[in-house]
């Protein structure tokens, strides 16, 4: 099943704040490889926007991830446009989530990962796929135990899908924790149990207030904001694990405080690369599974992401798209570009 379209759509970034829209011929298949018609991709607005804003330190990895042109995005699904010589896993019509770049047409190798998604998952569902498993390797981290008392500090993207995942692990309270009272309005309605609009240093003491002087077990910083690390220790309990999810582009900024060596606490510092080991005896949860086990979730109702989306953009409104990413407004939460209508020619 061969394109009839003479050329794709891509985003890139060209440099600092710079956004650019490309066409280029429509990629063919090689052996083992696929190619992908985008439906939809979902914008990771904080790690983007730390890419497109160059908000990091030289010398930090996203330093020497990010070189221009950059494509920016990792979760995208759509339907399997053409197969290369010995390609079986897939066939043309399939509906898959993969992680590419925000692209109308897309390249699957023969070793990446690809995700069916199934029926009963919309494909704006099925675009928060990677978003989903960051947030679980961040909980599969955490150690749950059955009954743990939980506080979830940034309610962004990845911070509204591990809140949910949290209660989902058991927990007794998922405490919901951001500046903006719309996402805090959320976390709630997607099963957080408390909501509180504060910044990371006043619910770093409600917490304690909350837990007579004790604080959460388990404390998430989705942050991804130097400053909120300390904040977050100072909410953990005795003995209590910190789970440092959010990746900030200035650790130097990062700060340790008395209460890591006069608590014993347990920092934990998750990244979405470490889903990606083979499963086997140890860890049979790879990205793979992961996703599996997300969609499984958005089938049985167990968790949504429907709430989440607050933004759509014609891929061809690209610029204006990352415009808002950069203004960071409250309201931000999902963002998703819609490839439905860029036709080649």
């Amino acid at each position: 099943m061969g394109s009839t379209r003479e050329s794709i759509l891509s985003v890139h970034f060209t440099g600092k704040d710079e956004v650019r829209l490309d066409r280029s011929p429509v990629p063919r298949p090689g052996p083992g490889e696929f190619t992908v018609r985008l439906t939809t991709s979902l914008v990771s607005a904080g790690t983007e926007g730390i890419c497109l804003g160059r908000l990091f330190e030289p010398g930090t990895h996203w330093d020497n991830w990010v070189r221009y042109p950059f494509a920016p995005g990792y979760s995208a699904v759509g339907r399997v446009e053409e197969t290369g010589p010995g390609t079986e896993r897939v066939r043309p019509g399939d509906r898959v989530a993969v992680r590419k770049p925000h692209a109308s047409v897309v390249v699957v190798g023969a070793t990446d990962d690809v995700y069916p998604v199934p029926d009963g998952v919309a494909d704006e569902q099925a675009a928060w796929f990677h978003v989903a498993t960051i947030a679980q390797v961040g909980v599969r981290r955490a150690a749950h135990r059955l009954g743990d008392r939980v506080a979830v500090i940034g309610l962004g993207p990845v911070g509204q899908l591990a809140a949910q995942y949290a209660r989902l692990a058991g927990a007794a309270e998922v405490i919901a924790v951001d500046p903006a009272q719309e996402r805090v309005n959320l976390a709630l309605a997607g099963g957080a149990h408390t909501g509180l609009a504060l910044t990371a240093e006043v619910a770093a003491e409600e917490i304690r207030r909350r837990t007579g002087g004790a604080g959460a077990d388990v404390v998430y910083d989705v942050t991804g904001a130097a400053a909120v690390f300390a904040a977050a220790q100072r909410a953990v309990r005795k003995y209590g694990r910190l789970v440092l999810l959010g990746d900030t582009g200035t650790p130097s900024a990062q700060s340790l405080t008395p209460e890591l060596i006069n608590n014993g606490l347990t920092v934990v510092g998750a990244h979405d690369m470490h889903g990606e080991f083979p499963a086997d005896e140890r860890s049979p949860w790879n990205n793979q599974r992961m996703g599996e086990l997300f969609f499984g979730y958005l089938e049985r109702g167990a968790m949504s992401t429907d709430a989440l989306v607050s933004h759509r953009f014609p891929a061809e409104q690209a610029e204006a798209a990352y415009r808002l990413v950069r203004q960071r407004p409250a309201g931000l939460t999902g963002l998703l570009f819609d490839w439905g209508g860029t036709a080649g020619g």
